[in-house]
């Protein structure tokens, strides 16, 4: 039973990637034709939710310490299912905007930390094979969302696709993360009751370099994934790819991901940290190049899918590990939840940033910026497993 809470787990967080984090980018050109909206209006929504998933962070991550994170995971998802349904009702950008305050709420209680924190107290050293099954499916969240939003866009518009989004949340992911934490609460094997976190631990962990690098490489990298994944649709067909074939490159995203964590899950014992951290790093510099040299072949947009979803998705899992390899595992949970912040801003830019980019210098401006962020993030990542020793 506990193989297929995690299971279900499994599924529950791939529709919530797809309807919660995925479904604006998804359903971006149909919301532009259904509200009449710019795309830096539409995605000042997106911005601001990601905002108040930061601020809210660290609060929900100190509620699964407390032993909450089982509520979270069963009441947050019908939260964002409900501002979805909400979003439907907009009538002008600024209400938009507004409601996407309700998604950041859930979105701050009902993905990956969350998820990963409530297996870390319920399985002890069990959580990590559950984490990776997790992983492995709910990368495909972008294969389902990009081909589930062009066709309920089509059909229904993009209100209605919201609407449609907001429905699959409800009657799939909350019955479905409910049975699961029941299963696991019943099958604890850690321990993972209420209790009070240690003082002082995230003030020491701040005081060290390797924190402050790691935020900031995973910043820079959010960010680049945040305004390719947010415009990759756009971007693709500035590039000279038909919509439809758009829409396939950008379902290749996730399968990449998924791929690359199989790729370092089978190649565990040749490829250490170090050299698993400089190659996912690269990936994403590779992906900023092949999509520029997609204007003169558009087909490489298939490429860039595959470079930056395999980077993407080892960076996902390689950054608990670089955290206890370079701070240790003591006061991991809420370290964790302190270098989180940084990515989650990122990702909150990205919408606001990429739409701002693209007004400026069109596709090549964005491209050129994202280069750019995976180069730094590169020689921060050198820097990090070259000097730095926990």
């Amino acid at each position: 039973m506990q193989g297929r809470a995690v299971w279900a787990l499994a599924l529950g967080q791939t529709l919530t990637y797809a309807t919660l984090y995925y479904g604006f980018a998804a359903l971006l050109p149909h919301l532009e034709a259904a509200t009449g909206w710019t795309k830096a209006q539409l995605a000042a929504g997106p911005t601001l939710a990601f905002l108040v998933t930061a601020v809210l962070t660290p609060l929900t991550g100190r509620l699964v310490d407390r032993g909450l994170g089982g509520e979270m995971l069963v009441i947050l998802p019908a939260v964002g299912a409900g501002g979805l349904a909400l979003l439907t009702l907009a009538p002008t950008p600024l209400v938009w905007v507004l409601l996407w305050a309700v998604i950041g709420l859930a979105q701050s209680g009902s993905l990956y930390e969350t998820c990963f924190a409530f297996l870390t107290r319920r399985l002890g050293d069990g959580a990590r094979a559950a984490i990776t099954r997790i992983t492995l499916v709910a990368g495909l969240a972008s294969t389902l969302a990009f081909p589930l939003g062009s066709l309920l866009g089509s059909a229904l518009g993009g209100r209605g696709a919201l609407l449609a989004f907001a429905v699959l949340g409800v009657v799939t992911v909350v019955p479905l993360n409910l049975w699961a934490v029941r299963v696991l609460r019943r099958s604890d094997r850690a321990g993972g009751g209420r209790a009070v976190p240690q003082p002082g631990l995230l003030a020491r962990a701040m005081r060290q370099p390797a924190f402050w690098l790691i935020a900031a490489i995973f910043g820079a990298i959010w960010l680049n994934h945040a305004i390719l994944i947010t415009y990759a649709l756009t971007l693709f067909e500035s590039q000279g790819a038909t919509p439809a074939t758009a829409v396939l490159a950008a379902s290749c995203i996730g399968p990449s991901q998924v791929i690359g964590r199989l790729a370092l899950m089978l190649n565990e014992a040749r490829v250490d940290n170090r050299m698993a951290t400089r190659l996912a790093l690269g990936s994403i510099l590779l992906a900023a190049a092949l999509l520029h040299l997609a204007g003169a072949a558009p087909l490489l947009i298939f490429g860039f899918a595959m470079a930056q979803g395999a980077g993407a998705g080892l960076l996902s899992i390689l950054r608990p590990v670089l955290q206890a390899e370079k701070l240790g595992r003591e006061g991991f949970g809420v370290v964790s939840g302190a270098i989180a912040v940084a990515p989650i801003l990122a990702t909150a830019a990205g919408p606001s940033v990429g739409a701002a980019l693209l007004d400026w210098g069109g596709a090549d401006g964005v491209i050129a910026a994202c280069a750019a962020l995976g180069g730094g993030g590169l020689l921060l990542g050198i820097w990090l497993t070259r000097r730095l020793q926990a």
